[in-house]
């Protein structure tokens, strides 16, 4: 066999990476994420619609344990086991996520801590100093090991996703499908990038449904 044949049979096909904010999955491309926290992608991101996949919601009727909603990086499972522990007057949030049926697709889910966080990284809405006490993420790609500067990351360059724009997320925070603590979930604003593990589930904020392609 000659080495070009070789090298056609050993070269493997990497698909490209879209890019940020483009449509994508039924959707928006918002980033990649290593479950495994090695860096290395193994899911593209995609965003659900501003109009059909961000609402306000509370996260649950009461401020009680649910058991499997621990997960910072894997918001589908987190979701799944959401689900199965109630309905949606007990769990509106993540049955508005569940529910969704968009671009064919109905494997829509409400993002984890990690997820929700890669999101904001990599389509932050304003020019906003960011909260220089958050930002690390190792399911991030490339991971970061330290907390965000006041410019970094900074205002996306996708122009759908800059504040008022037809995709933008609201400068509010967002909930995420990670609980912190028995009665709390892990909330991420979209103004300047910090995250609130503090907030009981039975307050209102916006939710933005996502769903994942395997890379």
């Amino acid at each position: 066999m000659s080495g070009i044949m070789l090298n056609m049979v050993a070269r493997t096909l990497v698909a490209p990476v879209p890019v940020i904010g483009s449509a994508f999955g039924g959707g928006f491309f918002a980033g990649q994420i290593s479950t495994a926290g090695n860096g290395i992608a193994d899911y593209n991101l995609v965003i659900g619609p501003a109009a059909s996949a961000d609402t306000l919601k509370i996260w649950k009727n009461a401020n009680s344990d649910t058991v499997g909603a621990d997960s910072d990086f894997d918001g589908a499972a987190n979701t799944a086991n959401i689900v199965a522990d109630g309905n949606s007057t007990v769990y509106p949030a993540a049955h508005f996520c569940n529910d969704l049926v968009i671009g064919g697709f109905s494997d829509w889910y409400m993002p984890s801590k990690n997820e929700l966080e890669i999101c904001y990284f990599n389509l932050k809405p304003t020019t906003t100093s960011n909260n220089t006490s958050r930002g690390t993420n190792a399911n991030a790609v490339p991971a970061r090991a330290s907390n965000y500067t006041a410019g970094t990351p900074a205002q996306t360059s996708a122009t759908d996703f800059q504040s008022t724009g037809a995709e933008d997320f609201a400068l509010d925070y967002y909930w995420t499908s990670t609980q912190s603590a028995a009665s709390k979930a892990w909330l991420q604003t979209f103004n300047d990038g910090g995250q609130d593990p503090d907030t009981p589930k039975n307050n209102t904020f916006h939710v933005r449904a996502i769903r994942k392609v395997a890379v």
